[in-house]
């Protein structure tokens, strides 16, 4: 769907369908139910008046209980959320690094970096990964969702809106707020098995694969501190086997054999997390929560055949594939107290967050050293930390109003991040005895190490204040407004503001909108991040070096210092209530100015000049950070849920969701270069990427039965055709639109035990395989932008008890 609010006759059209259907229900809608949490999901998100449910709320806001995240095959939170949030997109890229095993979420179509997430409240810290290859969210540095297990959430609150002056101002797709459990009894725990039953079908030909075996453990306890306290602890432990997507590899050393291993990389994890709360007295309660996550991911390179130029064979006389391994160790704590100061609602909080990605490189070898070279690398790190210092007050005043109260928030935010990058050991980076030979490419094979002219020790700080009223005007009209002051101690100062107003025609149907303005600060990942990689760029490995915008090589190819990314987002929506049936309709429109993206590979090729700046490194093509990139996205996003209970045959709970949105770059940047030629900054790959790498269309379906010990659940979602680019119009390949089908049943044994089984993907659902044309190597059987993954069908059971 293309240019939704430029033609927005069908806006209109849906939102008079709406009206009518509200004069309708006028008469009766003071005596229609309110039924159970469909009308009441009381929300945090979004607003900071206590006790509003979702659908009084003046903005879009999804919530999402603990127990539709867990009634899933997957035990990813982020696959697990991305399959309920129809505006959010989780894809599963593969073969670009680090970022396989830290994927990243985007919302709306957004830059990943985009979306605010919280945790209780509180902003959480982003990953130290930065994803520089090419995947969706190329260039951002994203919070790592997976970091946080399922099983120690309560609920999730997506806030579908701009949010920069309520929340923090890189909120532009919105915010995603996960609340921990807060019990001080009972308990539960899970175990999960499941794997991949699946005919591959790619270009050069069919096969079945049952891998990807995985099994998760999870369980959580409640336990009371003194009478009135809480300490909520959770745990989980996972193990991950691999799967393996790519196609038969047409070369002529590798004897029609699959080469490569292109698909989810091997994982094992285990996750901690506690969270408490306890009364002081005189209305004030102490809280904090702690988590701590260590991840060891390992995916592959592209191979390294026996006629290599880069093998050595007396080390791999069959040739070689290249593992990334990934160890992820986060870290995050928060400690505070709430209660009243002077007639204030007051909650004031100190949250730390810290990830730490040590990379190594395995099964691989350095060609330059011969067959001296080790076979396993420690290849460096990436460290990212953040300290949040918050202070919040709120309080209802009396004005006189017949409506109700005035709501007025305000609150100060002081916050220190640094960021660090670690070298290798030398042999993952240097050039050996025999590096004379320039034919052979320095550094471990498929990720080469950080140098010690890449570490970085950088740091800054950031002030922000808020203020946010919330005025019932009348019975019928509510407005919010909002203004944000934020001040970096790298990028100088910004205000943000939003104003948003909701009218109740009837208690049936609703009409809101809002205008905000956002401003995100390039991150300390996208100003300080450099380092030599492998680059594959139209099938072949490029050794590419990325630099920040100061650098001399990145100045001289026509790259700026970074300022802040800016945006003004606009959104109109309604409300309709009828009985049990709800109904949710926002348009919306976002302009991005100035959006921080990873350039070109400027390869030495393209002038002697160039040559003559990357040679001397060592390097086959540059890349760096850079701004002037302008988006326009418009879209909807429907919601309808119908929960219907009978005495007979059980109760049914029906939702549909949609999304339908659409990305246009409206300007490009511009180079300073004094080369000549100029090297073109961002071309047709990215832009496309950023226009068709998500789906304009994504509905899902799903229906939810329960009658005694049993209950079911069937869902079918529907992706958009996604686009893969490549640097020509021949070189592109799509995903197709598809519909995926899940389906669980499950059965309660007793009042503690429950059984389920499913299957998710039951049609064995892929993508369109890369065509054989554009896989000269075999590695990429389907492209990784699908945003449904490409591993097929995927059968599970899980066994469940409380107490």
């Amino acid at each position: 769907m293309r240019k939704l609010l430029r033609t927005s006759g069908s806006i209109i059209a849906v939102l008079a369908g709406l009206s009518a259907a509200a004069a309708f229900a006028q008469d009766n809608a003071k005596e229609a139910p309110q039924s159970g949490a469909s009308q009441g999901e009381i929300v945090v998100t979004g607003t900071r008046v206590p006790n509003r449910s979702r659908l009084d709320t003046l903005a879009p806001v999804d919530v999402v209980t603990s127990e539709t995240l867990q009634q899933r095959g997957t035990t990813e939170f982020a696959a697990a959320l991305s399959q309920t949030v129809p505006s959010l997109t989780f894809a599963r890229p593969t073969v670009v690094d680090g970022t396989d095993s830290v994927r990243p979420a985007t919302l709306r179509g957004l830059s990943p970096d985009q979306t605010l997430v919280l945790l209780n409240g509180t902003r959480r810290h982003a990953s130290a990964l930065v994803n520089v290859n090419g995947s969706i969210g190329r260039g951002s540095a994203a919070v790592d969702l997976n970091a946080i297990p399922t099983g120690a959430l309560d609920r999730v609150e997506v806030l579908r809106d701009g949010a920069s002056a309520q929340y923090g101002s890189d909120a532009i797709a919105g915010v995603v707020n996960l609340r921990l459990k807060e019990a001080s009894s009972g308990g539960g725990a899970s175990v999960t098995y499941g794997q991949y039953l699946t005919t591959v079908e790619t270009a050069r030909g069919e096969r079945d694969e049952h891998d990807g075996q995985t099994v998760t453990a999870s369980a959580w306890q409640g336990l009371a501190l003194g009478s009135d306290g809480y300490l909520t602890l959770s745990a989980e432990y996972l193990q991950r086997d691999p799967t393996n997507r790519s196609d038969y590899d047409p070369r002529a050393a590798a004897n029609g054999a699959i080469t490569a291993r292109a698909g989810d990389p091997e994982v094992e994890q285990w996750t901690v997390f506690a969270n408490a709360g306890k009364p002081l007295g005189n209305g004030w309660e102490a809280f904090g929560w702690a988590g701590y996550q260590d991840r060891q991911s390992e995916s592959a390179a592209f191979p390294r055949l026996s006629d290599n130029v880069n093998n050595v064979a007396a080390i791999y006389p069959n040739g070689f594939l290249p593992k990334i391994g990934v160890d992820s160790q986060d870290v995050s704590a928060a400690g505070g107290v709430r209660g009243q100061l002077g007639g204030w609602d007051a909650e004031i909080s100190l949250v730390y967050g810290r990830n730490a990605l040590d990379f190594e490189t395995r099964e691989s070898l350095n060609s330059t050293y011969g067959s001296a070279s080790p076979t396993n690398f420690d290849s460096g790190s990436l460290i990212y930390d953040q300290l949040v210092l918050g202070a919040d007050f709120s309080q209802a005043f009396d004005v006189g109003l017949s409506a109700g109260p005035l709501n007025f928030a305000w609150g100060l935010e002081q916050r220190w991040e640094g960021y660090k990058i670690e070298a290798g050991q030398p042999e993952s980076y240097n050039r050996g005895p025999l590096g004379a030979n320039t034919a052979l490419a320095g550094g471990a094979q498929g990720f080469v190490g950080f140098q010690p002219s890449n570490e970085v020790d950088a740091d800054r700080d950031n002030f922000a204040a808020y203020a946010d009223v919330e005025i019932p005007l009348t019975e019928k009209l509510t407005v919010e407004g909002a203004v944000r002051f934020e001040d970096y101690s790298d990028f100088g100062d910004t205000q943000t503001g939003k104003f948003s107003a909701r009218y109740d025609f009837t208690r049936a149907f609703a009409l809101r909108g809002s205008i905000s303005t956002g401003f995100r600060a390039p991150s300390l990942q996208q100003s300080f991040f450099t380092s030599t990689s492998s680059v594959i760029q139209n099938g072949a490995v490029v050794e590419t070096g990325t630099f920040p915008a100061t650098s001399a090589v990145a100045s001289a190819l026509g790259a700026r210092p970074l300022k802040a990314e800016t945006s003004t987002n606009y959104s109109l929506g309604a409300v309709l209530r009828l009985g049990d049936f709800n109904l949710t309709v926002d348009a919306y429109k976002i302009d991005i100015d100035d959006q921080i993206v990873l350039s070109e590979l400027i390869s030495r090729g393209f002038s002697p000049q160039v040559a003559s700046l990357l040679d001397p490194l060592g390097i086959q093509a540059a890349r760096f950070f850079l701004n002037g990139v302008s988006t326009e996205t418009e879209g909807v996003d429907i919601v309808g849920r119908y929960r219907l209970p009978t005495d007979a045959i059980g109760d049914f709970d029906f939702t549909v969701a949609a999304n339908f949105n659409d990305v246009s770059v409206t300007s490009l940047p511009t180079s300073s270069s004094v080369l000549n030629p100029v090297p073109t900054l961002f071309a047709r790959q990215r832009i496309l990427t950023i226009e068709q790498g998500t789906p304009d269309t994504k509905v899902s379906a799903s229906a939810d039965w329960r009658l005694n010990q049993w209950g079911a659940t069937l869902k079918a979602t529907y992706y958009g055709d996604v686009l893969q680019p490549g640097s020509t119009a021949a070189s592109d390949y799509s995903t197709g639109a598809k519909t995926v089908v899940d389906l669980e049943g499950r059965y309660q044994l007793t009042d503690r035990i429950g059984l389920a089984l499913g299957v998710d993907n039951v049609f064995d659902e892929y993508p369109d395989y890369v065509p054989a044309a554009l896989n000269s190597n075999g590695v990429l059987g389907f492209p990784f932008y699908s945003p449904f993954g490409f591993n097929g069908r995927y059968a599970y059971a899980r066994v469940s008890l409380n107490w």
